[in-house]
Formats: structure tokens, sequence, C-alpha cells
């Protein structure tokens, strides 16, 4: 049988809705600007790196709080991050120089 402990006694976690709801509109704010920009916006390079760059702040967003990193240690964080600037430059590196090749060709 699961024991139950009564009110008051510090045994029962405080719901996270604010947090929760917090995060929420986070993410639909920057989803809805998504869209705008998606619709209103000409196709080109600015309108990339507009999504580029929301897209990593949504999911530096959800990294922090659901994976609970933004308490963590700041070494931790520098790990994950360092990595993932890299692999972001090599993907640009690779992009730009197979289309120099292409144009080669």
């Amino acid at each position: 049988m699961a024991h139950q402990s009564p009110a008051g006694t510090g045994g029962a976690h405080k719901p996270q809705t604010k947090v929760i709801w917090r995060t929420f509109w986070i993410l639909f704010f920057i989803t809805a600007l998504e869209f705008v920009i998606a619709f209103t916006m000409a196709s080109g390079p600015l309108r990339v790196a507009i999504f580029v760059g929301m897209t990593l702040v949504k999911a530096f967003y959800i990294v922090a709080e659901f994976m609970h990193l933004k308490g963590e240690v700041k070494t931790l964080m520098w790990s994950i991050l360092i990595p993932l600037v890299f692999v972001v430059w090599l993907i640009i590196a690779l992009l730009v120089e197979g289309g120099a090749i292409y144009e080669v060709r």
C-alpha cells in the first residue's frame, strides 16, 4: 500500500503549473513569430538565418527547462554548448563547400 503523507508535512510536492504555463507561453510566442515570418517574409538567406536562430533559442530553452540544465553547473552547460557550436560550424562549412564544388562543375 502506498504511503500518503498528510497535508502540510512537506511530503507532497507543490504543483509547478506556473512554470509549465510560462514555458508554454514562451514557446508558443516564438512559434507564432516563426509562422508570421514564414508567411510574410520573402524567401532568402535572412529568413533562413532567422529560422535557424529561433530554432536554436527554442532548443536551448527546452533543454534548459525540461532537462533541468539551467540549474546545473556552468562547466556542464559549456561542455554541451561548445561541441554544438562546432557541429553547427561544420554543417555550415560543408554546405558552403558543397555549393562551391557544385558551381565548379
